[in-house]
């Protein structure tokens, strides 16, 4: 006979028991994989992520072991619902429970892979809708070689988040196109060191040029005990942009990764650029709202 399942709310004292609970829901198939552990650490040291909410997660648990989770993405109105394979009739309950507390003033959203069809009847039941958003999991083998020749005048360098935040802040402002004036990226930025319990800052290559300042970078994600390798961020500098750096960057983390046991590597997107570099686009994910 199983044992009761009970809902609680999240505390900080869950966050590992959170990570191990997505290893374990991408550990048989990895349609889950646009929510994984590194994603949820990335997310929550996030500027733009509210911690305050965090009590809002919603848990429920078997001997204590996470078996169900609602998260919010960011702030409320957009979220991720997720079960492990054996509790799938959790799933219910846990798009319920989003819907109710993850909401915002337009309703909630989630993403669900096209091939968990159980999962996008369930939510068509519950009052869900389609709406014209979708996301596309990209995958590559670590398999081959990789020779990660950076161009000249440039040489790698792994960039601490916590002594190094300024600057890798402003290479993101850059990198993600705010454009290249300080002054209004000290105004607008807010420089906090940001602490991720399980990175390991040997996989997060940068670029420097000769002047000492990165130009670009890639951070790589990955754990003990997976097999799989998570790319979040890229970016590269508009000057430095068509010289293979970003190449460069990628195929030595990956190198790097495939040393520590990594597989194969995962990026949300579908773009060319990560084609050109072997991905393969292996999952699609539609977006699902329910209005308030």
């Amino acid at each position: 006979m199983r044992p009761e399942i009970k809902f609680r709310n999240y505390t900080d004292d869950d966050y590992e028991a959170l990570c191990d609970f997505l290893i374990a829901l991408n550990d048989k198939e990895d349609s889950h994989i646009n929510w994984n552990w590194a994603r949820l650490e990335w997310m929550m040291e996030h500027p733009e992520f509210d911690k305050s909410l965090k009590k809002s997660i919603g848990l429920w648990t078997e001997d204590g072991r996470i078996v169900g989770a609602a998260i919010y993405d960011m702030y409320f109105g957009e979220g991720f619902c997720g079960a492990l394979p054996e509790y799938k009739e959790l799933y219910k309950d846990v798009v319920e429970y989003a819907c109710k507390e993850l909401k915002d003033d337009s309703g909630f959203g989630l993403a669900i892979c096209e091939e968990n069809t159980d999962e996008v009847e369930m939510v068509k039941k519950q009052g869900f809708y389609i709406f014209d958003q979708d996301e596309t999991i990209m995958e590559r083998s670590l398999d081959d070689p990789f020779e990660a020749k950076i161009p000249d005048g440039l040489k790698f360098f792994c960039p601490d988040p916590v002594e190094d935040v300024y600057d890798l802040e402003w290479l993101f402002w850059q990198g993600f196109d705010h454009g290249q004036d300080r002054a209004e990226f000290e105004r607008e930025e807010e420089i906090i060191p940001r602490v991720r319990k399980h990175f390991n800052k040997d996989l997060g290559v940068a670029a420097v040029n000769e002047k000492g300042e990165m130009v670009a970078c890639c951070l790589l994600w990955y754990m003990q005990g997976t097999d799989y390798a998570y790319v979040e961020p890229v970016c590269t500098i508009p000057e430095y942009r068509g010289k293979g750096v970003a190449k460069a960057l990628i195929y030595e983390a990956f190198g790097r990764a495939k040393k520590l046991g990594a597989k194969r590597a995962y990026v949300i997107s579908d773009m060319e650029f990560y084609e050109k570099l072997g991905f393969k686009k292996k999952h699609h994910y539609l977006f699902f709202r329910k209005l308030p």
